[in-house]
């Protein structure tokens, strides 16, 4: 590993602390949904797979942050129970983190396809569209931007240098705000979980009377 690398793995790892050591005290169920960390077999098909078919592999910050945590289950919540439409993973502004495999799905072409993302050297990692996937951030040696596939795959410029900035921003956010400083949705705690949503356009329904803004 490139001294490079080995500088971006210790921020990110550090990052990612903090970020869940925040959790557990302020979000529980939402600290609850981490994953234990991700198999090393399974990081490796995730990268052999990209490298096979795409011709680049993992940026070291992802494989890093999987081996803290793997992904996210989404817990069980009682008051949640009927609509559901709270998920205890989404912690983050952009959603929930990706398991490799759930990753590298998206990105990857087809059997007998071209690459529809025209060679972009991005690698999903964390979405709101659990049934999707067709839209959410991507990493790349060139930081963290928006991707999409809803009309024709998108990639938008890096909002974020690294991964590592991208968690320091959010726990920023969390810490010190602004509460807008990762954009219109803010961060609010409801029934333990840490959710990021617009005041202004909520889209929680029935949880929303229960969702508490932090600043």
């Amino acid at each position: 590993m490139s001294e490079r690398n080995d500088d971006a793995v210790e921020q990110v790892t550090a990052a990612w602390l903090r970020l869940t050591a925040w959790l557990r005290v302020n979000a529980p169920t939402s600290y609850a949904s981490l994953l234990p960390p991700a198999p090393e077999c399974a990081i490796d098909a995730a990268g052999a797979q990209l490298t096979q078919h795409l011709g680049y592999g993992l940026p070291a910050e992802l494989a890093a942050v999987w081996r803290l945590c793997g992904g996210v289950e989404n817990q069980y919540i009682e008051e949640n129970e009927e609509e559901g439409e709270v998920g205890s993973g989404d912690f983050l502004p952009d959603g929930a983190l990706f398991t490799p495999a759930d990753a590298v799905r998206p990105r990857l072409p087809g059997i007998g396809e071209r690459d529809y993302w025209q060679g972009a050297r991005v690698v999903p990692w964390v979405s709101r569209d659990a049934a999707g996937p067709e839209y959410g951030e991507y990493v790349s040696e060139a930081g963290v931007g928006h991707w999409s596939t809803m009309a024709g795959p998108e990639v938008s410029e890096p909002r974020h240098p690294s991964m590592a900035a991208y968690l320091e921003a959010v726990h920023r956010t969390l810490t010190e705000g602004p509460p807008d400083l990762m954009g219109s949705d803010v961060p609010g705690i409801v029934w333990g979980c840490l959710v990021w949503d617009d005041p202004d356009d909520p889209r929680l329904d029935d949880a929303l009377e229960h969702w508490t803004p932090l600043h």
